[in-house]
């Protein structure tokens, strides 16, 4: 079990990260953080890095503490499997003792273990019950992560995987909005350029509506473009 200094040093690291969340661009800086704050908090941990895949097993954003994490982090993806993916696709932690006999991943863990990398230590991130990524920390000794470090970084992952949830959810909802309110925009531009060619032309709504179709077509633009044109007094003859 972690001990006061360590639940301490969890905690200052996940008040930091809620903080860094409040910026703008906040959840990259935040998981680039995390990955830091994970590789301090175990003496051992050479890297760390942090992952958020979606629903599909994308990866959305990603972090390592240095070159050797991002290219192996990289070689996961490649060949669609090691213990970060395992630990997110299963949400379990997964424990890699001595990456040359371990043989759940052989080719990942042959690159692995050539590269300097012999313990792995990787912890799902978890909001509301759905699995959103996983942070792993790397160590160049055999055997370097027992029950206190996995226990450590599960209680930095659940703070961690509850906070980038939330802002990614927040931040979906964001862009959602954004989107919305640039749709309804376009519109009422539109809207307003049916009612301008209306009095121009003397014609009914569904008329005028055609008519700026058949234009947008013909001009190769959008009806938006157009309508934005016509009302601001376009001289397109046609129109």
């Amino acid at each position: 079990m972690a001990d006061e200094s360590d639940t301490f040093g969890v905690a200052v690291a996940v008040a930091e990260l809620q903080g860094l969340l409040l910026e703008p661009d906040g959840a990259t800086e935040a998981v680039r953080r995390l990955a830091e704050v994970a590789r301090d908090l175990v003496p051992l941990a050479t890297g760390a890095g942090v992952t958020l895949i979606d629903a599909q097993g994308v990866p959305t954003s990603t972090a390592a503490t240095d070159p050797v994490v991002e290219q192996l982090d990289a070689l996961q993806y490649e060949l669609g499997e090691g213990p970060c993916l395992t630990a997110w696709d299963t949400v379990s932690v997964q424990t890699v003792d001595d990456t040359t006999t371990d043989l759940r991943w052989p080719d990942w863990a042959v690159a692995a273990a050539a590269a300097g990398v012999r313990s792995v230590l990787s912890v799902p991130l978890v909001h509301r019950g759905e699995e959103i990524g996983a942070t792993k920390i790397y160590a160049a000794e055999p055997h370097a992560f027992t029950e206190h470090e996995e226990h450590l970084l599960q209680l930095l992952a659940t703070a961690a995987g509850a906070l980038l949830g939330s802002a990614a959810t927040t931040e979906s909802l964001r862009r959602t909005a954004a989107v919305l309110h640039a749709t309804l925009a376009e519109r009422q531009v539109v809207q307003q350029a049916v009612g301008v060619l209306m009095e121009r032309h003397g014609l009914e709504p569904e008329a005028a509506h055609t008519l700026l179709l058949h234009a947008a077509r013909e001009q190769r633009t959008t009806v938006h473009e157009l309508a934005v044109r016509v009302v601001h007094r376009s001289d397109d003859p046609k129109l």
